[in-house]
This record gives structure tokens, C-alpha cells and sequence, in this order.
């Protein structure tokens, strides 16, 4: 299956990558390309493997077996540190702000391993472009914001990095229902300034209509890929992860 979002060239190509934890295998031989510029949304059922692939993007998780192709570098056996130095950055499922900080003392903790004050105070300013409503909580601490706005403000320290590809595992988790939209905004307003992203989202409705390729996992394995309104409106899937049909 294949549309729109399979255009562009990968930035990401995994190839038959075996991961798991304590001897037992979560994820058998999966394929998968990640295109460049675009956002691809990971969807399926619980233990099918999706936050255990992103564990394994971002070197949490040494894979078994197979390779992660970023850009002609194997990733797979690299350490995190390694991983985020070649442009992966990873937003995990927990909320991650050191509560006592200030936002701005937060956001600046994303770019720690950049020596340039100049280069980290212009990276600052280009993700206040971004996100210019997390400007107005610059000196509040991080820990009086609401879950949504937790949310943008570790979207807003991982672009620090201007990563050449950008890991949201389960952004929405725990958040209520109405500031959903700010959420899946921010990804877009991400995503239009020119951020790679690979997203694994239990929304799986909002998450493939806000992303431009949709990936099927189930059982440690991809089972469907397409274009995010193809994977959506495939009847079968429809009545297997998302309530019924679209």
C-alpha cells in the first residue's frame, strides 16, 4: 500500500529489527521507512511493539537483530548519547520538565550539549517561533503548568537540538480531551517548521488524519502502511483499532 506520504526519501529505513527485553522477543522482523519532511504515525493495539520501536530508535534499547538507518548511519548498538549527537530526539510517554525549573530553564536543558552560548540563544529564539504562546510562561515554574502546556514545553526543549528526526511516543497520554487540539497543533506547527517527526499516538482517529504516512503494528510486526487517510479509511482496520468503520 503505498500514497502520498511514501514520496519523499527516507530518513529513517529500519530493516528486519528483532528487540525485546529479558530474552523474549516484542518485535519480530520489522520494516519500516520513516520519509523525510513529513510525519509518520505508528498506531495499533497494546503490546503490539510501538513504544518498544521507539526505544529502539533512540538507543534505550540494544535491537537483537537487524538495522536502523539514519541518513547511512547504523543506528542499532549506538548509545542514546550517540543517537541524540546524529539528530534523533526522543519526547518519551512521561511528563520529563524538572518541576522546581523555570520553562525557560527547562527549554535551555534541551540544547546541553551545544557549547555556543550564541548558538543556544538562537535556537531558543527560533523555538519561541514556534511555539510563541510558550513565551508568555517563561519564567513560570514548570511544574505549575498544566499537562498540555507540559506537553508543548518538552515538544519546545526537544527542538533545541533541530533534530533531523523527532520522537513523539504517546503524546496525548493522560491528557484531557479538550487540550488534545493544542497538542496535535503543536505537532503540526513542528512539522511545518520543517521537523521530521515519528509518532506513536493511542488517538490512532487524530493521528493518522494529522499525519501524512500510517503504519500498523500488531505483534511485534508492521501489518499495514499507507498514506495516514488510507491506513484511516482501510474498512478492516477501522473495525479492528479505531471502533469501527471511518
Amino acid at each position: 500500500m503505498t500514497g502520498p506520504g511514501t514520496a519523499a526519501r527516507p530518513v529513517l529505513t529500519i530493516d528486519n529489527l528483532v528487540a525485546g527485553y529479558g530474552g523474549g522477543d516484542v518485535l519480530r522482523g520489522v520494516h519500516l521507512d520513516v520519509a523525510e519532511g513529513g510525519i509518520t504515525c505508528v498506531v495499533g493495539p497494546n503490546g503490539a511493539g510501538k513504544s518498544t520501536l521507539m526505544a529502539a530508535i533512540s538507543g534505550l534499547l540494544r535491537p537483537r537483530l537487524g538495522s536502523i538507518m539514519l541518513a547511512g548511519e547504523n543506528l542499532a548498538g549506538r548509545s542514546p548519547r550517540q543517537i541524540l549527537r546524529l539528530g534523533v530526539v526522543h519526547v518519551p510517554q512521561n511528563h520529563s520538565l524538572f518541576r522546581d525549573m523555570t520553562v525557560t530553564e527547562n527549554i535551555e536543558l534541551g540544547g546541553y550539549t551545544l557549547a555556543d552560548r550564541a548558538t543556544r540563544a538562537r535556537r531558543m529564539a527560533a523555538v519561541f517561533e514556534v511555539f510563541p504562546q510558550i513565551a508568555g510562561w517563561a519564567r513560570q515554574k514548570a511544574g505549575s503548568l498544566s499537562g498540555g502546556q507540559q506537553r508543548l514545553v518538552e515538544f519546545a526543549r526537544a527542538l533545541m537540538l533541530e533534530p533531523r528526526l523527532l520522537l513523539l511516543d504517546e503524546p496525548s497520554m493522560g491528557l484531557a480531551p479538550r487540550v488534545l487540539r493544542d497538542v496535535f497543533g503543536a505537532i503540526r506547527q513542528m512539522n511545518q517548521a520543517g521537523t521530521t517527526i515519528l509518532l506513536v499516538e493511542q488517538n490512532a482517529r487524530a493521528g493518522l488524519r494529522l499525519s501524512s504516512h500510517g503504519v500498523v503494528m500488531e505483534n511485534g510486526q508492521v501489518r499495514l502502511s499507507g498514506s495516514g487517510r488510507e491506513v484511516l479509511e482501510n474498512p478492516e482496520i477501522g473495525a479492528l483499532y479505531l471502533g469501527g468503520a471511518v
